[in-house]
């Protein structure tokens, strides 16, 4: 398999990810990793809440990401957001980074 020498598709999620704002966050993140190979970095910095249904649209597109042999990061500084992760038992199911610069980007 070749080298992919791309930057990665980082996208900035805000304000809440739960039950109203599934659909078109689903969606969103459905197109991002439709792609062979796709490289994604949600910046999840700007969310102010997430419950276990924003929880299962993060693993469905780990899911669709690695399905298509690529790679979903999640760029995050909240202790609550990671407290949450490890309390799931998800916190090693994500490649999450607190520093923009880890993750290939800029900030």
């Amino acid at each position: 398999m070749a080298e992919n020498h791309t930057e990665p598709t980082v996208v900035a999620l805000s304000g809440d990810i739960d039950l109203l704002t599934a659909p078109a966050v689903t969606a969103a993140l459905d197109a991002l990793t439709s792609d062979p190979h796709p490289d994604v970095v949600l910046d999840l910095r700007p969310v102010r809440f997430i419950d276990c249904t924003g929880l299962g649209i993060l693993c469905r597109a780990r899911n669709r990401a690695e399905a298509r042999h690529g790679r979903l990061r999640l760029l995050s500084q909240s202790d609550a957001f990671l407290r949450l992760l490890r309390a799931t038992g998800l916190r090693n199911s994500f490649e999450v980074q607190t520093e923009p610069v880890l993750c290939g980007t800029a900030a």
